[in-house]
């Protein structure tokens, strides 16, 4: 079974004003094989709202789903089981975020945290797993990511009215997680304590009005490329180990000149081998292909891909490095791209699995 993998999906199925419909069930799993690109879903659940971003455990056990639901003040985060044999998902528990449009989550490395980030609140925290039950704990950590506006002016005021935390990273190494906060067009850097808590070590710059969202560390462990929402573009940076400071080295737009005012990007993945970096562009409604200087860190375009729908929201690569998924939200689709080990390049495979408004896809061998 070199070729199987597991697929874990997140889709929209309670309407939101900024999302056009819901359409989705919630949660569904699903087998992929590599060789033959056949997909078969293995189990979905209703039982959840909103699961628009999650994080699966390596072996694809057990995986934590976050609830972003626009009229709830405070959103939740759900762990559930997933039996590989009976091919069954169990519900575990479920746990406040203390924040609301809670968008994004991280397992930490060693298997006991999650981190959460919540958009309208700012906030990051991590939650406690027990390794016995890998249930989410009511404990949380002190202090939270709540940085102060950034004095400078706001280029998008609609957008960065203050602080928004989009997202939450552990590094390579590990012990340390980067915040993407696109209201201040800041990566604000935390030591993570044994006891959950967020210390922070240095908050690093970006250009006024990119937006960071999502990050892409790697496999090295010296370079973090962050996806900028709002600008659209995408930016290589050098990390400070010990200090948590990040250092722009590149930067270069994600879609053509002409696509960038009604261009949103998304998401952001590396390559196993570290080679070639893969973003999304919605709007363009692309994907766009950059190769990696290994040495410098610096990035050169290879491609830009049709996404295979519209809005393409949430991407993932299988553990081989040999597909690439694009989970095309308003389109109803997840697209299966062939990605060409030696040039980057995506071939549009005319495989997907046609899912309503999915969200964010996770794979796993």
């Amino acid at each position: 079974m070199q070729n199987a993998c597991l697929v874990f999906v997140g889709s929209l199925n309670r309407d939101a004003p900024y999302f056009q419909g819901a359409r989705g069930i919630g949660l569904g799993v699903y087998s992929f094989d590599e060789g033959t690109l056949q997909t078969k879903k293995l189990a979905e659940t209703r039982d959840i709202d909103n699961p628009t971003f999650l994080s699966v455990t390596p072996a694809g056990s057990h995986f934590y789903a976050n609830s972003e639901v626009f009229t709830w003040r405070e959103g939740v985060v759900s762990a559930y089981r997933f039996d590989r044999q009976t091919a069954t998902l169990s519900y575990i528990n479920k746990q406040p975020t203390l924040g609301s449009i809670t968008a994004h989550n991280t397992i930490t490395r060693d298997r006991t945290k999650l981190l959460v980030a919540n958009y309208r609140q700012d906030l990051v925290r991590s939650r406690y797993g027990q390794r016995s039950t890998t249930a989410l704990s009511g404990r949380h950590s002190h202090p939270t990511h709540r940085p102060r506006p950034s004095d400078r002016g706001r280029p998008r005021p609609c957008r960065q009215e203050r602080p928004h935390a989009h997202s939450v990273t552990e590094t390579v190494a590990g012990g340390m997680a980067i915040v993407a906060d696109l209201g201040i067009d800041r990566l604000v850097s935390y030591r993570i304590g044994s006891d959950g808590s967020l210390t922070k070590l240095a908050e690093s710059a970006l250009a006024p009005g990119a937006g960071p969202r999502h990050l892409a560390l790697h496999p090295g462990g010296r370079f973090v490329f962050v996806m900028n929402e709002l600008d659209s573009t995408v930016v290589s940076l050098a990390l400070d180990e010990a200090s948590g400071k990040l250092t722009v080295i590149d930067s270069k737009p994600a879609v053509p000149p002409e696509a960038r005012d009604g261009n949103h990007c998304a998401d952001i993945q590396i390559s196993p081998d570290g080679r070639f970096l893969y973003g999304s562009n919605r709007g363009h409604d692309s994907i766009v292909v950059f190769s990696i200087d290994q040495q410098t860190g610096r990035i050169a375009l290879v491609d830009y891909t049709p996404c295979g729908g519209a809005t393409p929201r949430n991407l993932a690569l299988t553990p081989s490095g040999g597909h690439l998924f694009s989970a095309n939200q308003n389109a109803d689709r997840i697209s299966i791209f062939a990605r060409d080990a030696a040039t980057g390049r995506l071939t549009d495979t005319g495989r997907s699995i046609e899912i309503g408004t999915p969200m964010c896809v996770r794979i796993v061998r």
